[in-house]
């Protein structure tokens, strides 16, 4: 694998850890700016939206610029953000950093998705993609709980100005070590559009905005289900997420190691075990060994869904991929959106705080639906596509390659 998936990675750690970091420092935010935890709450939504936004404004503006420029302007507004979210005088001023750091957050996930998948060969675009993804979730094992640490202990304004840092580090690397990798000639916006009147580009998104969603259904709600449901201590939350990124660490690069094989295999492998594994998480949530096994299996099924994900839209959307790359970014997050609040109405209903687990198996197993339904619409269009040899006399022989 090339060098400069490093500089990638070190970008995804950076913007993992400025995404999930601040859950666990609501309590001081919302105290120091005199706000409820709710009201705070609100920097975590307001973070989310801004992918889902940004990630097609961000993209869109950047397509006439280079690649590799365009990921470094990334970066710098990431930088921005949050440094602008460390020094916030008012909540206000805090809400709009967050704002500001997740313009940055899905263009660079989609324009570095397809920059890390022509820095290889045609069969290990998946585990690029996956090793660029793997900054991500390792961000979620060794970021977010230090981060929350260092938040804990001397501040939270530290722990924006250190993700501001890190910011620098991917930055500088994205400039050192990235090649220059120019915008491909005759690629036009009204291409890139083109690519959403495929309907493979549209069922991989929906597959992953119910796909993922599945998997944030119950994470949302797993400090009130582990301590309300389970029996664990508060301060226990900390290492069972620790315990749920190092399951989507190794289920991340499992997925970008198999979908270079057997790509829709491996999602219905991976969504359907899924489904299965958030609903027994129902009863195993009345384990604490049984549920803390279960909290890595659901990171790791959860996130082995993310590279074949990803590369689906890529392929499906070849010749102008860089926008279709960056909206399913979006996608991730507002399946998250979704899955929150329809977990949020079945324990608002009373059903418990086990009740999202369910909701999360029926949206995984509504995305191995459609990844059946489009891996028989992929026969089915082949099927017409390709016009085998044996025709008539002077009848051309075609093959269209989808």
């Amino acid at each position: 694998m090339p060098l400069a998936l490093l500089a990638l990675a070190i970008g995804a750690f950076g913007i993992g850890t400025t995404e999930f970091v601040i859950m666990g420092l609501l309590p001081q935010v919302a105290g120091d700016f005199g706000v409820s935890i709710p009201t705070a709450g609100l920097l975590v939504t307001g973070y989310a939206l801004g992918v889902v936004i940004g990630a097609p404004l961000m993209t869109v503006l950047g397509t006439k610029i280079p690649r590799k420029r365009m990921l470094m302007l990334l970066m710098g507004l990431f930088i921005v953000g949050n440094l602008l979210s460390a020094v916030a005088p008012s909540f206000s001023v805090m809400l709009i950093g967050r704002v500001v750091a997740s313009l940055a957050h899905g263009a660079f996930f989609g324009i570095g998705s397809v920059v890390a998948a022509e820095l290889v060969a045609p069969d290990k675009k998946a585990g690029a993609i996956a090793m660029m993804f793997t900054g991500l979730t390792v961000a979620n094992v060794v970021g977010v709980p230090l981060g929350t640490l260092v938040g804990q202990s001397v501040g939270w304004r530290v722990t924006f100005a250190v993700v501001a840092g890190l910011g620098v580090i991917g930055l500088a690397g994205i400039a050192k070590l990235v090649p220059d990798l120019p915008k491909p000639e005759g690629v036009q916006l009204r291409h890139e559009l083109a690519a959403f009147k495929n309907t493979q580009v549209l069922l991989a998104m929906a597959m992953t905005v119910l796909g993922f969603g599945g998997v944030f259904a119950a994470i949302t709600y797993i400090a009130p289900m582990m301590t309300h449901v389970t029996g664990f201590a508060d301060g226990s939350v900390t290492w069972l997420l620790v315990l749920f990124g190092l399951g989507m660490v190794g289920g991340n690069l499992i997925g970008g190691k198999f979908a270079d094989r057997a790509l829709m295999p491996m999602l219905y492998v991976s969504l359907g075990a899924l489904a299965v594994v958030l609903a027994l998480f129902t009863v195993t949530a009345h384990n604490k060994i049984a549920a803390a096994v279960t909290i890595v299996l659901i990171g790791a099924l959860g996130f082995a869904t993310v590279p074949p994900l990803q590369k689906q839209v890529l392929d499906q959307a070849h010749g102008a991929p860089t926008l279709a790359s960056a909206v399913n970014i979006g996608a991730f997050n507002l399946g998250n959106a979704l899955s929150a609040w329809l977990g949020g109405i079945v324990i608002a209903a009373g059903l418990g705080y086990t009740a999202p687990n369910w909701v999360g198996a029926v949206l995984a197993a509504a995305a191995l639906v459609l990844a059946i339904l489009s891996a028989a619409l992929e026969r089915r269009t082949g099927a017409r596509g390709t016009v085998v040899a044996g025709g008539l006399p002077g009848e051309q022989r075609t093959v269209v390659h989808h």
